[in-house]
């Protein structure tokens, strides 16, 4: 028998981790920003990936100024309330080395205790059972943004159309059952659409391809598409939607004979879970190619830094 990677086994807890998340939320509140307060979120890789999806879904629900910023580019001359830095191992050299040189309050989010980010930060909120052992992220990162995003909901930020974290961990469920269609696994390039707060949603799952099955896979907002990278749709490829695509997209996108992927705009799910999809066709590329998703080549669990 064929034997699982330790990701697909990760990545398969996340409808659980969001409930368990969505819990946690309530009691989290004094170490997550309030309303009004502007923010800055923080990470490298799929943790940045997640404070984009955050931020934009923050500032649109009008709960308030919020960037999302590479640990490495953080403007040190700007003001902020408060810096949320998101760190799956705790010893991330950027995230460390700008939460000691920080002057506003922050929060770090991790998954593994007894880490450098514990020091470092002035509150830490401890998801250690969404931690993985996989190289690639999966089930940390959408938890510690279900955490965000339950968090909104308890403050009444939320945009119209965006389900809860639990609605979004029933809509996983599904996205874990159904099987993944050939033409997928098999596609010569994919690209991975979004708008507003799906956009960072759209870039870890390019992230994903590349890191599990060092795919051709990019990602651009829906819009932007439009302006250059729509050109590389063609047939045997896939262009996959987190969210509606506007208007006359889809027709331009079929008119290239690529595949459309209509995401949570066709299939109903939350994007949060066609996320999960994402993940898992990423897991499946790499085995089709005999690759090991687990380790990913070129990277470790965490970048760390020499002097």
């Amino acid at each position: 028998m064929p034997v699982t990677s330790r990701t697909a086994e990760e990545l398969a807890t996340q409808p659980a981790n969001w409930r368990h998340a969505a819990t946690l939320a309530a009691d989290a509140g004094p170490a997550l920003p309030r309303r009004g307060e502007r923010v800055a979120v923080v990470g490298c890789g799929t943790s940045w990936f997640m404070a984009q999806a955050y931020a934009a879904l923050r500032e649109a629900g009008g709960h308030g100024e919020t960037d999302a910023l590479a640990a490495s580019e953080f403007p040190y001359a700007r003001r902020y309330d408060r810096v949320v830095a998101i760190s799956r191992s705790g010893t991330t050299t950027e995230v460390l080395d700008l939460l000691r040189q920080v002057e506003a309050p922050t929060t770090a989010i991790t998954a593994t205790p007894g880490t450098p980010v514990f020091e470092a930060a002035g509150q830490v909120l401890l998801l250690d059972f969404a931690d993985e052992t996989s190289v690639v992220q999966t089930r940390f990162a959408t938890t510690a943004f279900a955490l965000l995003r339950a968090h909104l909901e308890i403050e009444g930020c939320s945009l119209p159309g965006v389900r809860t974290v639990r609605q979004a961990a029933d809509d996983a469920e599904l996205a874990l059952a159904e099987p993944l269609p050939a033409a997928w696994v098999g596609a010569e390039q994919v690209t991975f659409l979004g708008r507003g707060w799906t956009n960072g949603l759209a870039q870890e799952a390019g992230l994903k391809m590349r890191e599990a099955a060092g795919a051709w896979t990019e990602a651009y907002p829906a819009m932007e598409y439009r302006h250059g990278p729509v050109s590389i749709a063609a047939p045997g490829r896939v262009v996959w939607s987190f969210g509606e695509l506007p208007d006359g997209l889809a027709e331009q996108v079929g008119r290239t004979g690529a595949l459309l992927v209509a995401g949570s705009g066709g299939s109903g799910l939350d994007p949060l879970a066609d996320l999960v999809r994402a993940q898992r066709l990423a897991v499946a590329t790499a085995e089709a190619r005999g690759l090991n998703p687990d380790e990913p080549r070129a990277l470790t669990r965490s970048v760390v830094l020499g002097d």
